[in-house]
């Protein structure tokens, strides 16, 4: 129990003791004020709350502007931008799809949606991304080069597309997977649904691969309540993607003429109206959440046995949600959390490891020494914007 009242204290330095929190302490939650209700109530208003109004493109284009992308389309969630950001890239019914073993659900999803497999990999215990080098070396070892691509020799299938996932806001060795996609002739599409905000050098978090799609949950470091965003330099892509999301009605004063399979898949005004105010302050919410981030590294210093994820040395993550790795373990997670819920921290282990979910159990796995480790070992502390705005 000492390890675990250790790690306890710690966070209590940094978020208050029990006795001043009115209630319990959520692992994330967003901020709203006056200018988001502004904003959502100048759309109603305005009468036209569903995906036809003005403000969807107005988000897009302040998202564009904030992240330095060419071309941004809003979408409902941050599965369908998946969903069609693998379609766009080409994945075929059948393919395999590269897809970190740790991630949201949605990750592996979007690929089956497409009919196709996810195929799991380690990753790296620096950063929770795809591991480059684990990945070559597998894509070496049972990679087949044929006329129309990669294939897989355990499973015989084609490997067309490499999804990594910016986990927690940190951003994975991006430049080093592109590398590995290009020697194995792989599309890169990233899930950078937890990461906006987040850089590596001048770039932004999903600008790097061909397609990268975001999402705007309730609990994420900007939110329309549900909404997710596809983002691309190429503006053919941007085209098919808006087209694609809106049920790929062809443009006409009133005839409903669709010309291939299309997704309800827009994002509302409403939504985009509350994005909008959101916006406006992400280079605040992502200050708040540093600030949180560098009282939790101080508090943690005194705690052996710990480490808190950082992101790597030329990168600046956005800090969505802080994460401890915990090395030397003296109590299980599940005994670190029982006693952090009964404290009112509602903290959480990472997600159950994908190839163990039981409708991923026929898809093929590499070796996931890094990934089961760290799915006994890491949990997330809480993250909100509001604590970082309380500490100086």
């Amino acid at each position: 129990m000492s390890q675990i009242n250790s790690i306890l204290g710690a966070i209590r330095q940094v978020v208050g003791p029990r006795s001043a929190r009115a209630s319990a302490l959520p692992l994330h939650e967003p901020m709203f004020g006056k200018r988001e209700q502004e904003a959502v109530a100048a759309c109603v208003a305005l009468g036209w709350t569903s995906t036809a109004g003005r403000q969807v493109t107005e988000f897009e284009d302040v998202l564009a502007k904030d992240l330095g992308v060419p071309h941004v389309v809003a979408c409902v969630n941050g599965s369908s931008a998946l969903h069609v950001a693998l379609m766009l890239a080409g994945v075929r019914p059948g393919d395999e799809v590269v897809v970190p073993a740790v991630s949201f659900a949605a990750t592996a999803n979007a690929v089956k949606y497409c009919g196709a497999w996810p195929l799991f990999v380690d990753v790296s215990p620096d950063d929770f991304g795809v591991d480059p080098e684990s990945l070559d070396k597998y894509l070496e070892e049972f990679g087949e080069r044929r006329d129309d691509g990669l294939y897989n020799r355990i499973s015989g299938r084609r490997i067309s597309c490499l999804l990594p996932m910016h986990c927690f806001g940190y951003i994975c060795q991006i430049d080093r997977l592109l590398d590995v996609a290009a020697k194995h002739g792989l599309t890169l599409v990233e899930d950078a649904a937890e990461a906006i905000g987040s850089r590596t050098g001048s770039r932004s978090a999903g600008s790097f691969g061909l397609i990268g799609a975001l999402s705007f949950n309730g609990n994420k470091t900007v939110t329309t309540g549900g909404g997710g965003a596809i983002l691309t330099n190429d503006g053919e892509l941007a085209a098919r993607a808006r087209h694609i999301t809106t049920n790929a009605k062809v443009a006409h004063p009133w005839r409903f003429y669709h010309d291939t399979l299309g997704y309800n898949y827009r994002m509302p005004s409403l939504n985009a109206a509350l994005g909008i105010a959101q916006l406006e302050r992400l280079d605040t919410i992502i200050d708040r959440k540093t600030r949180l981030h560098e009282h939790y590294v101080k508090a943690f210093e005194t705690v052996g046995g710990v480490r808190l994820l950082r992101g790597r040395a030329g990168t600046k993550p956005n800090h969505w949600l802080n994460t401890l790795v915990i090395e030397q373990q003296e109590s299980s997670v599940d005994a670190l959390l029982t006693a952090a819920h009964a404290d009112g921290l509602l903290m959480r282990p990472v997600w159950d490891l994908l190839p163990t979910l039981p409708y991923f159990a026929d898809c093929v796995s590499a070796p996931l020494p890094n990934a089961t480790w760290l799915a006994e070992r890491t949990v997330n502390l809480p993250s909100s914007e509001a604590l970082g705005m309380a500490l100086t």
